[in-house]
Order: structure tokens, then sequence, then C-alpha cells
């Protein structure tokens, strides 16, 4: 038997990189996964994952940074498999600038997904977890939570989940609902590829610069990320609240 035999996971922004490792975990540990990100097509590839690794999943359509979009999402959720057990908030993206070049647009749309969309998932998935006093929400946080030169937007969204997840700890705790953060460091996935080839250097170069400064020299792969989750999410966790974890290949203090 699996860790999370019968339970539920919700994941967004799971249709590749550290969502799709989540959802595969979960899936390994016997969770259904509900994949959300913002086409059904871009999900196909990790609900096929799950599928192959013997669980059940559904590909849903979801801005998480509308309040309208999540509702329904979650509640197509609910009607699939009946409850909501686990929330990974994991949807985001990059809109990288130094402070005095960026755009309110910028600004606003890192803020409205990575924030917005982390609450508005969570307060649709309180609802489920408060009536059944049971429930596991994870906010994906980020190692540049403490500050990153050209990512103003993406430092007070990460930082702010870790606020967050410790405020919802505390008004969720008694009904029986532990909420977390996870705070990656650099992890080789699609989009630290892409802010590489912006900032006009390959990944293997990236790789090479940034793990100088990282105690166990190596960039972090998505399961990293995957196997956190997957612990915070199960049982073995169940005292554990309100709490980050960074996993960033050394102290947070010593990778930025």
């Amino acid at each position: 038997m699996g860790k999370l035999d019968g339970r539920v996971a919700i994941i967004t922004g799971a249709g590749r990189g550290i969502g799709r490792a989540e959802a595969e975990r979960l899936a390994e540990d016997g969770a259904k996964i509900a994949v959300l990100d913002l086409s059904a097509e871009a999900c196909g590839d990790t609900v096929e994952a799950v599928e192959k690794i013997g669980s059940e999943a559904i590909a849903v359509a979801c801005d998480v940074s509308s309040a309208q979009q999540v509702e329904a999402a979650f509640q197509e959720v609910a009607d699939r498999f009946g409850h909501v057990d686990i929330l990974v908030n994991n949807a985001g993206l990059l809109r990288d600038n130094l402070s005095f070049k960026m755009s309110e647009d910028d600004w606003d749309k890192v803020l409205d997904v990575h924030l917005k969309g982390s609450f508005l998932c969570s307060q649709a998935a309180q609802k489920y977890m408060v009536d059944q006093e049971h429930g596991k929400i994870v906010m994906t946080s980020s190692i540049v939570a403490l500050g990153n030169k050209g990512q103003a937007n993406y430092s007070a969204a990460k930082g702010a989940l870790q606020s967050l997840a410790r405020t919802l700890a505390l008004e969720l705790g008694r009904f029986n609902v532990n909420v977390n953060a996870v705070a990656p460091g650099w992890i080789e996935t699609e989009m630290t590829k892409e802010a590489a080839e912006r900032a006009g250097i390959s990944m293997e170069d990236m790789k090479e610069q940034f793990s100088k400064g990282i105690p166990l020299k190596r960039f972090g792969r998505p399961e990293d990320i995957a196997n956190v989750v997957a612990f915070l999410v199960s049982d073995d966790a169940s005292y554990i609240s309100g709490e980050t974890l960074y996993v960033a290949g050394g102290p947070s203090s010593s990778v930025v």
C-alpha cells in the first residue's frame, strides 16, 4: 500500500518541470492526481505518465489567477473523485528585469499567478478540507524569497507565499489541515533553461556558473523537490505546519 492511497491531489502548473515530477511522485504513493495548467493539452503528458504508473489522473484547464476558473476547476475535481485532500500550489512564471525597468504588467502578472493564484486555490481547497477535517497544502516558494537582483516581482511573491503558509497554518490547524512551503534552490527545469536563454547564456553555462556557489556543487532535479513534497503531504509530516523547507543543496544563506 502507498502512503497516499485513497487521497486526491491537485497540483497546479503540473504540465512540466517540478509540477510534473510532483504528480508522478504522489501517484507512485497512491494518490489520484488532478493536473491543472492553462490548457488541458498542456497537461496531457503528465496525465499519461501518471496513468502509466497505475493511478488515475485528469487534466483541468485553469488560470489560477481567476477566481471563477479556480472554483470551477476544484468543483470538476470533486465531482470526479469525490473529495480533495492535497493541494500543491506550483503554478508560476518569470518576468525578470531590474526594478527600474520592470513594467507594471510584469509585476502584476507574476504576483497574480504565484501569490493570488496560490491564495485562490488554497481558499477553494480549504472548503473541502475543513468539512472532512483533513488536508495538506504546500506552497512553492523559492530561495529567491531571500532576494535576487532582477527579480523583484518573483522575490516578493515567493517571500509572501511563506507568510501565507504560516497564516493559513494558524487558521486551519484546528481543522487538521497542514500548510507548509517548500523553497527550491537552483533546479534544472525548462523554466530555468528559458531564463538562461533570456540572459544570453546556455543552460550548461548557467549550471557551471551557479553551481560554484552551491555547497553540493550541482543543480537540483525536479525529483528532489517532488520527494520533499511527498513527505510534507503524507501522514509522516502530520505534526509539521507553517514551516518553509529550503531544498537548495546547502543552507539557504549560502546559495543565493
